[in-house]
């Protein structure tokens, strides 16, 4: 039985698809939409049309963009000569906002994972590799997630990279900043043991 009527059922039926969305903050969004000023409303609509219909991968790095190269890999104040490797567009918009990485980056869209059926040639690496032919990189850092897929990407990462006399780092990891150390996990505290550099 539809309780709103076939409009709203609709709206809350597809905002329910989304990723983190059940049903009652379907619900929550739907009404919101609902209430919101119809040129709002057209906006929201028109955004997401917009970026359906424009965003693309980059033919470079394999990062979300609607221009090709993107204008991280367009940009020629980076340095080529470094690329850090990440899982997720996110991961590589979280390492812009520092200011601190002045390289390029490579895209894999996730990581290794027998478990949900995601393998190497399900993400980006052959992408990677051809684009290292005949590149100046000299420099490939690894900077995936710091979990079982996370490491299985790194070790794979590493083993096809190590043929190509590239020097391959992967990212540290320890302890979080205001963080206290009676609450950090064995693992963690490990690698902030190992990761441990002279001040």
């Amino acid at each position: 039985m539809q309780i709103y009527g076939g409009p709203v059922s609709r709206l809350i039926d597809e905002l329910s698809r989304l990723p983190g969305i059940g049903g009652k903050s379907a619900q929550r969004l739907a009404f919101y939409i609902i209430h919101m000023p119809t040129e709002k409303a057209e906006s929201l609509a028109e955004a997401i049309i917009s970026a359906k219909k424009n965003v693309r991968y980059c033919s470079v790095c394999c990062n979300l963009t609607d221009a090709d190269p993107c204008r991280v890999c367009d940009n020629t104040k980076r340095d080529n000569t470094i690329i850090m490797l990440v899982e997720d567009p996110r991961d590589m918009a979280a390492y812009e906002r520092t200011g601190e990485f002045r390289g390029l980056y490579h895209v894999l869209h996730g990581a290794i994972s027998p478990m949900h059926g995601v393998g190497p040639n399900d993400l980006t690496f052959a992408a990677l590799l051809k684009r290292l032919q005949g590149s100046d990189v000299n420099e490939v850092i690894i900077a995936t997630n710091p979990n079982v897929e996370g490491e299985a990407t790194a070790l794979y990462a590493a083993k096809i990279l190590k043929p190509l006399e590239i020097k391959v780092t992967r990212i540290a990891h320890g302890v979080p900043v205001g963080g206290d150390l009676e609450y950090v996990d064995d693992i963690t505290l490990s690698r902030a043991l190992e990761g441990r550099r002279e001040i």
